[in-house]
């Protein structure tokens, strides 16, 4: 499904010791759509996720949600406004249980969240996501799966409009990146807007109704996966022979 743009980026620029890392990019991202972000390491997909986020000022461009800009924002700013993020490496608070860090980011993540609310979103996420058997374990008993799941519950907990997945399927065996494709399916299902950064060509072309291509920190492609996998320019820099 899609609709109107609700997230767009205007002429992005992030540079790093002269290097341009994000190199003029335009993107929209439409109501309801999961959209894909591939391309090569190094080609800006994190840094464009960092900006719009807020962990990262831009250079130079513009950052619009719903049509306000966001760029410039503090980041606990911009998740209070509907955007939630996971990371490459899950970023969990160690030493704290499954339900415990759920209870922060439900509390944290939102304006005016009280205890028993907080408590509420808690128990939701822990169904909605599976992680019942890992209610009271520590972060560190958990496996590489459980982490990444409570990484991305822990940004569902903030009650946001958009979700961004960055490589949650990054060293999870067959059965593991299919029960994670099945999540991303479900969070979209239930109305949340999904980008997601992912090498896992299979959840890619399976869940992404659009893909957009990064290469050099620039556009390159953009398009449903069918057109993506066949543009000559992508195969030769990314998807290969």
């Amino acid at each position: 499904m899609s609709g109107k743009i609700i997230l767009e980026g205007k002429d992005l620029v992030k540079s790093f010791g002269g290097r341009h890392a994000v190199d003029h990019v335009d993107f929209h991202l439409n109501d309801g759509e999961i959209l894909g972000l591939i391309g090569p390491n190094g080609a800006g997909k994190t840094t464009l996720f960092n900006l719009i986020s807020g962990a990262l000022t831009i250079d130079s461009g513009l950052i619009t949600l719903f049509g306000q800009k966001i760029s410039g924002k503090k980041p606990y700013t911009i998740c209070r406004m509907g955007i939630a993020r996971t990371f490459q490496a899950a970023k969990n608070f160690p030493g704290m249980s499954v339900y415990e860090n759920l209870l922060i980011s439900a509390q944290f993540g939102q304006k005016n969240v009280g205890a028993s609310a907080a408590k509420t979103i808690t128990d939701e996420i822990i169904e909605f996501t599976a992680l019942e058997s890992f209610i009271g374990k520590n972060i560190k008993d958990m496996p590489l799966a459980g982490q990444k799941r409570l990484e991305v519950a822990r940004a569902l907990a903030t009650k946001p409009k958009i979700l961004l997945i960055d490589e949650v399927m990054a060293g999870l065996n067959p059965s593991e990146v299919d029960e994670a494709i099945g999540l991303v399916r479900k969070i979209n299902d239930s109305g949340i807007t999904v980008i997601m950064i992912e090498h896992v060509m299979k959840a890619i072309m399976s869940v992404c109704g659009r893909i957009m291509v990064l290469h050099h920190g620039q556009n390159l492609a953009e398009g449903t996966p069918e057109e993506v996998s066949s543009n000559a320019g992508v195969i030769e820099v990314y998807l290969g022979g």
